[in-house]
């Protein structure tokens, strides 16, 4: 990157803001909605296409056969994007609103799965929506057992802005007074079908320690005020959410907070616009802006403001903030201490097992619900007692499919009309230990079609993720065992860390400035004027979903910061 004394001072009045936020996703979104709302004129960075809620969902309405190949990616296309290929989200009906490799392109140093979504929302126009707020356990956690390097922050700092967004983006589940599974603010949740129900009994009987719960999921099922406030209405279980929902029943950037943000008159958006850098001013010892390339026409402008927010979603952060180098920060910005791109984590999800359940022949469910019974994790929370670190939480559903029939015509329509039997899926997420190893860097001779360098990813597994895995996978076949399932298969998918796309990491929080590169804020150690609130801030992984706590911190940060620069601190 150029030094401060290339920037185009001229530019500074005519680009100049209070605050930048890089990238439009959950976090971005989130800093965004946050300073508009606290008066600040505020600059939204994104480097792909805009995607207008309502508008822009040209698949959310089709039927199956709309499609030329029903939905199905054909081989030839999937072939080109064999990374991409593997979400489980992407398909025909997706394609648009997906990252393809060869437009893309990183260096693997180890198999990683990097799953994108470069437009107006990001991936939260794809996620997968599920919503539980961490436990003291999960914040005590590294500190505890002694991995990775104690969270800055506890639980009690975080409940506050976690009922803060529980309450605009609009969270459904039960008060079930779990303490590994801390209660929010939450509409009514799903409910469980008759077979969850009773294996749901079963499970809690024969285990004092675990707990079957509902699945929670930012999914509207009985729209308050504020939701409505937004123009968005009532989920209709449809499952169709990664093609946007014309509803707004799941709560993403582009129907919740980016509107929002935009109603205060505070907001400029900019798309097609890929952030090279953020500039580092060596008189002022802080950032003044971002260097950015025009996606389209490879020109090249620079913005400024007095704070700025990096939430460009985890590995991207990493990518921006090592190539933003200045005389003071030769390695990265704020990067005195060498860890910027070290201790990426992720979530484990290479263990599932399925079964057969002898359900009521008589019974079905109505819907496509979008969430699963859920059980909190169970292993080393109190203390350490297994021969492996922290541990993992489980999914499980029930259903029923179609019967199995052969033939043509009216006699196959019947018998295809009937209900199968109910099967039994379940799947584990497991936390994984942050390690210096696992880690990103810049290539030094590979480029992007931006001139920006290409990032390499050098991420696996260890010997602690195959020890919770094959435990999840005896403990798994024993309680579906105990809850009356047969022909039980259990499952190592192999697949490689991304694909969970959980990425954590990279620009960890922490106490002290030599072991960590943000504070209890979320500020740069070293350059304190940059906020960074997405996956790249995560001190460790936990095992519950990540994006709540994403959301949380980035409220708490974003109104810091606006006090911190009232005051003239920044």
């Amino acid at each position: 990157m150029p030094d401060s004394l290339n920037v185009n001072t001229n530019g500074v009045s005519k680009n100049a803001y209070d605050a930048i936020v890089v990238g439009s996703g959950i976090s971005g979104g989130w800093s965004a909605k946050e300073l508009c709302e606290k008066g600040l004129k505020t600059l939204l960075i994104e480097r792909g296409k805009d995607v207008v809620h309502l508008k822009d969902y040209p698949t959310a309405t089709k039927n199956p056969w709309d499609f030329p190949h029903r939905g199905i990616i054909p081989p030839p296309i999937a072939k080109e994007s064999p990374v991409l290929s593997r979400c489980y989200a992407y398909s025909e009906a997706t394609d648009h609103f997906f990252v393809k490799d060869k437009e893309h392109p990183y260096v693997q140093e180890k198999p990683y799965d990097w799953i994108r979504g470069y437009q107006v929302g990001g991936k939260s126009l794809l996620w997968a929506r599920q919503t539980q707020r961490w436990s003291k356990y999960d914040f005590e956690g590294p500190g505890r057992d002694g991995f990775a390097v104690d969270w800055p922050i506890r639980y009690d700092d975080l409940a506050p802005w976690y009922t803060h967004v529980e309450k605009f983006a609009g969270i459904s589940g039960n008060k079930d007074g779990v303490e590994t599974l801390p209660d929010g603010d939450f509409l009514p949740a799903w409910e469980m079908n008759c077979v969850e129900k009773e294996m749901q009994q079963k499970i809690m009987a024969n285990y004092k320690d675990r707990h079957v719960v509902q699945g929670r999921c930012a999914h509207l099922t009985q729209p308050r005020d504020i939701h409505i406030q937004q123009g968005r209405t009532q989920c209709q279980a449809r499952s169709l959410c990664e093609r946007g929902c014309p509803f707004g029943g799941y709560f993403s950037s582009n129907s919740s907070t980016i509107p929002w943000a935009q109603k205060t008159g505070n907001l400029t958006l900019q798309t097609n616009s890929v952030v090279h850098s953020i500039i580092y001013d060596e008189a002022k010892q802080k950032a003044i802006g971002v260097r950015v390339i025009d996606a389209l026409t490879h020109k090249a402008t620079e913005y400024f403001a007095k704070i700025i927010f990096v939430n460009a979603a985890c590995l991207n952060t990493n990518l921006i903030l090592l190539n933003s180098t200045s005389h003071r920060f030769p390695d990265g910005l704020g990067n005195d201490n060498g860890l910027l791109g070290k201790y990426v984590a992720f979530h484990n999800y290479r263990g599932s097992l399925s079964a057969s359940y002898d359900g009521p022949p008589d019974k079905y469910y109505y819907g496509r619900r979008p969430t699963q019974a859920m059980m909190p994790n169970f292993r080393n929370v109190y203390k350490q007692e297994m021969d492996f670190l922290r541990g993992y939480m489980v999914f499980f559903g029930a259903g029923r499919g179609r019967a199995g029939a052969e033939g043509i015509g009216g006699d196959f329509k019947d018998a295809i009309t009937e209900a199968g039997g109910w099967h039994v899926s379940m799947m584990m997420q497991g936390e994984t230990i942050p390690k210096e190893s696992n880690h990103v860097r810049l290539s030094k001779d590979l480029k992007d079609a931006w001139g920006i360098p290409q990032l390499i990813t050098s991420i696996g597994y260890d010997d602690n993720d195959e020890k919770s895995m094959k435990d999840f996978l005896a403990q798994g076949t024993e309680m579906l065992e105990k809850a009356g399932c047969t022909n039980i298969n259990a499952r190592d998918s192999k697949q490689a860390p991304g694909l969970d796309i959980h990425e954590m990491g990279g620009v960890r929080m922490g106490k002290d400035p030599k072991t960590s590169m943000l504070n209890g804020w979320n500020q740069l150690h070293h350059c304190k004027n940059v906020f960074v609130t997405d996956g790249a801030c995560m001190t460790s992984t936990s095992t519950q979903n990540p994006s709540l706590t994403f959301m949380a911190l980035t409220a708490r940060a974003a109104n810091y910061a606006v006090g911190e620069m009232k005051a003239g601190r920044l």
